[in-house]
């Protein structure tokens, strides 16, 4: 897929890739902000370089991931990211 998903005037931006198995990936960067994201499948949020805080569905407290590290979000469910760097990311979905 060649279009850009840009999300959140401009905050976020990624592309989607499919692979030749069907498994589907998006690749891109959030800029500093704090947003909410919705998933409609079960995510796994691969960080490659920046730190972020996030507060998981059923958490009250924040957490903090950096290059190298990875989060998962359960499918139907919502999440709000705080990117303290840019934030270059790999999104794995199912």
């Amino acid at each position: 897929m060649k279009k850009a998903n840009i999300y959140f005037d401009g905050k976020c931006v990624s592309h989607t890739v499919v692979l030749a198995d069907g498994t589907k990936k998006s690749v891109g960067v959030i800029f500093p902000s704090r947003l909410t994201f919705n998933t409609g499948a079960p995510e796994i949020m691969e960080i490659n370089a920046g730190r972020c805080r996030v507060l998981l569905p059923g958490s009250s407290d924040w957490q903090t991931f950096a290059a190298g590290q990875q989060f998962s979000v359960a499918g139907n469910a919502s999440f709000e990211i705080e990117t303290l760097e840019t934030l270059d990311y790999v999104c794995h979905f199912g």
